[in-house]
């Protein structure tokens, strides 16, 4: 079985991935949905300070006190900004890294970089609050349903959606040894939707390793498509079985 460590993008928390987690928790694997600082119910945590850094601290110590080791890191969103640096700060752990419709940054990039139209249009109707300077506040922005048609969706997604700090997607991402990251085995899933805007460099690596997967839905594929999502994360748990398989062999 498998362990699981689902990071969720901007403005949402760990609890975008209850369905997800409860298909996967079903099929015997562990399953962890963290919430990131200053979002989600952990929206009292919020502070000038928080930015990217942070976010990928959050989960660097969940690995770490969690005594996690080959865990299939999942990130949504920004949370593929989130999951890279991860992996660069906690290598020894992580096996595989799965982006699920998700950026896909290279050293010192940053999401408003990679996203400029977004990202500008979310900052022109932010606001700052408390010191804070905020953006994607519920109802507002340039996804105010992020893709979901189904009004059951986007009625149990809005009331939990939080605004996000702007300074997360403004700081640029600093990996130590980008090489390594790169190394690691890694999946793409994506909305049919964005695939034909995406940099082909960026698939390669999953398209050549035969994981690549799109699935015809919204942005929040994760609530939309759980099923879905869930059954291709099986995929990947197998790869990661006979990958540890064969480095255990070799060793």
């Amino acid at each position: 079985m498998a362990t699981y460590v689902l990071v969720h993008g901007g403005s949402h928390g760990g609890w975008c991935y209850q369905r997800v987690a409860r298909i996967l928790r079903a099929g015997g694997h562990e399953v962890y949905a963290p919430t990131l600082t200053g979002l989600g119910e952990r929206a009292h945590l919020l502070g000038p300070g928080v930015d990217l850094d942070t976010h990928i601290t959050d989960v660097v110590q969940l690995l770490r006190y969690e005594g996690l080791f080959d865990a299939i890191l999942v990130g949504h969103s920004y949370g593929g900004m989130v999951i890279t640096g991860v992996a660069d700060r906690a290598l020894d752990r992580v096996g595989h890294l799965v982006y699920l419709d998700a950026a896909t940054p290279a050293n010192g990039q940053s999401l408003a970089e990679l996203a400029p139209e977004l990202m500008a249009a979310s900052r022109a109707m932010g606001r700052v609050v408390d010191g804070v300077e905020l953006v994607n506040f519920p109802g507002e922005g340039p996804m105010p349903s992020y893709g979901l048609t189904d009004p059951d969706d986007i009625d149990w997604l809005a009331p939990k959606i939080t605004p996000h700090p702007w300074k997360c997607f403004d700081q640029p991402l600093r990996l130590h040894d980008e090489a390594a990251v790169r190394a690691l085995p890694q999946s793409q899933i994506v909305c049919t939707s964005t695939l034909p805007y995406r940099d082909p460099a960026d698939l390669e690596p999953a398209r050549a390793a035969g994981r690549l997967w799109d699935i015809d839905t919204g942005h929040d594929l994760m609530v939309s498509e759980p099923q879905a999502v869930a059954g291709f994360l099986e995929l990947v748990a197998v790869t990661v079985t006979v990958d540890t398989a064969v480095d255990t062999a070799a060793g």
